[in-house]
C-alpha cells in the first residue's frame, strides 16, 4: 500500500501537526496533575505524611499519562495520513485524558474511598476505548505489512486486556477500593512490559489454534 496522501487529505506533515498539538495537551494534563500537589502550611513529617494519598493517585496517574503519550507516539508513526476518523478519535483521546487530573484529585483528597475509586476506574477506561478507536483507524489508514501488523495485533491485545482489568477494578471495588486499585496497578505493569506474559500467552494461543 502507499504511503501517498490521498486526495485532499495531509500527508506526514500534517501527521506531524497532529502529534505536536497531542504532545501540548499532554503537556498541560501533566501541570494541572502537579499543581493538585499542594504542600501543607504547617511544618513537621508528620504533616507531610499525610499528603500519601495525593502523591499515590498523581504517580499512579503520571504513569498513565506516559504509558498513553508513549503508545501515542508509536503508534504515529504508523500513520501516513491525516483522516476525518484520525482527527476525531484522536480529540476523544486527548478529551479523556483531560479529565485525568480531576478524577487523580479527587481520587487523593478523598482517600482512595469507594465511590472515589470507581469514579477514576471510570476514567481510566474512557481514554482505553478511545485508543482503540484510533488504532483501528490507524491500522486501516496507515502502514501495511508484516511488520506493522505484528505491531497493530500485539498493542491490540494490550489494549484489550487492559480494558477487561479496568472493567474487573469495577465490581471488586465494591469488595475493597485497593482491589479496584490494583487493577489498575496491573494495567500499568502491563504496558511497562513490551513483550510481557499477555503477549506470550496470546501468541501460544494463536499458534495452537493454527495447530
Amino acid at each position: 500500500m502507499s504511503d501517498a496522501a490521498p486526495s485532499g487529505e495531509e500527508g506526514r506533515p500534517g501527521i506531524g501537526r497532529v502529534e505536536a498539538f497531542s504532545d501540548g495537551v499532554v503537556a498541560i494534563i501533566v501541570t494541572i496533575m502537579v499543581l493538585e500537589l499542594h504542600p501543607p502550611v504547617s511544618e513537621g513529617m508528620d504533616k507531610l505524611w499525610t499528603l500519601w494519598p495525593v502523591f499515590l493517585a498523581y504517580v499512579l496517574s503520571y504513569a498513565y499519562v506516559a504509558i498513553y503519550w508513549a503508545n501515542h507516539h508509536r503508534l504515529f508513526t504508523h500513520a501516513t495520513h491525516v483522516t476525518n476518523s484520525l482527527i476525531w478519535s484522536n480529540i476523544l483521546l486527548l478529551f479523556a485524558l483531560s479529565l485525568v487530573p480531576f478524577s487523580t484529585a479527587y481520587l487523593g483528597e478523598h482517600h482512595f474511598s469507594r465511590e472515589a475509586t470507581l469514579l477514576y476506574l471510570a476514567t481510566m477506561l474512557l481514554p482505553s476505548l478511545a485508543y482503540m478507536w484510533l488504532q483501528s483507524v490507524i491500522r486501516r489508514t496507515g502502514k501495511q505489512g508484516p511488520a506493522a501488523e505484528a505491531y497493530y495485533r500485539s498493542y491490540s491485545r494490550k489494549g484489550r486486556f487492559a480494558g477487561l482489568l479496568y472493567l474487573a477494578g469495577i465490581p471488586l471495588t465494591f469488595l475493597s477500593p485497593w482491589l479496584g486499585i490494583a487493577c489498575a496497578g496491573l494495567v500499568a505493569i502491563l504496558w511497562f512490559l513490551p513483550e510481557g506474559p499477555v503477549d506470550r500467552l496470546f501468541e501460544g494461543r494463536a499458534g495452537h489454534k493454527a495447530a
